[in-house]
């Protein structure tokens, strides 16, 4: 059967995009090179930053270089385009009118897992930067799938911030116990039924099994789906 080839709107940030990658890799049932999946990557790192152009109001200028990198995935001739990004998801819908390759959706594909592992109607917490926060992709979405979205306090969103801008964008590792703390306090204290990994970069982060009971990780989800959408139907995939 014939492969269908993903293509890869990265660089945002590039560290997030490598391990996207990696764990499109790993996921993957091979035996040989010829069993993995075909991608087209761009890591697009000089793109404008997410979160400054939602908070600004200049999303012009990101919809202006990514809709460059969308023609190149046209050229290449990719079947779906996944985007390790959850802020930029926020401009889904202008991007998906640029081109008549299906763009995955993390955000929608996200909550559907959260109902399929955790049920609807529950609270769900939102670990993400302030441009998603501020942009509410999440949080209508999860009012559609019938759940209730809480975002940090003022000062737990700081930490969060921090994690993702202070240390890993910048290449300094983030000391785990930091953000399984605030999971912890978002299921016992807030009274969440899972928190959501909703910024590519906290994805980088090895959380323990106890967190990640209580968590869903979009960037997995994403890769679950890229896996699902790019191999033959008759194949299968690592669990």
């Amino acid at each position: 059967m014939e492969r269908k080839r993903l293509g890869v709107l990265g660089g945002m940030g590039p560290k997030a995009t490598s391990v996207f990658i990696d764990q499109i890799i790993d996921g993957t049932a091979a035996d040989s090179d010829q069993d993995h999946i075909d991608m087209v990557i761009l890591n697009h790192a000089s793109i404008p930053d997410r979160t400054q152009v939602i908070l600004e109001n200049t999303g012009e200028l990101f919809l202006r270089e990514i809709e460059k990198d969308i023609r190149l995935l046209e050229y290449a001739e990719v079947a779906n385009i996944a985007m390790p990004c959850n802020t930029a998801h926020y401009y889904i819908n202008e991007m998906q009118a640029m081109t008549t390759i299906p763009i995955i959706d993390m955000v929608e594909e996200t909550m559907r897992a959260i109902v399929d592992t955790f049920g609807s109607g529950g609270k769900v917490g939102i670990l993400a930067t302030n441009g998603t926060l501020r942009s509410g992709i999440y949080s209508e979405s999860a009012r559609r799938y019938g759940l209730i979205p809480h975002e940090p306090d003022m000062d737990v969103q700081q930490q969060v911030m921090n994690i993702i801008y202070r240390d890993i964008k910048r290449g300094i590792t983030s000391d785990p116990a930091e953000l399984e703390g605030i999971i912890h306090d978002m299921v016992n204290k807030e009274g969440c039924s899972c928190a959501i990994i909703a910024c590519t970069e906290l994805s980088i982060i090895k959380l323990s099994e106890e967190a990640r009971r209580f968590s869903i990780d979009a960037m997995d989800v994403l890769v679950q789906k890229s896996i699902e959408l790019s191999l033959p139907q008759d194949e299968g995939r690592a669990d």
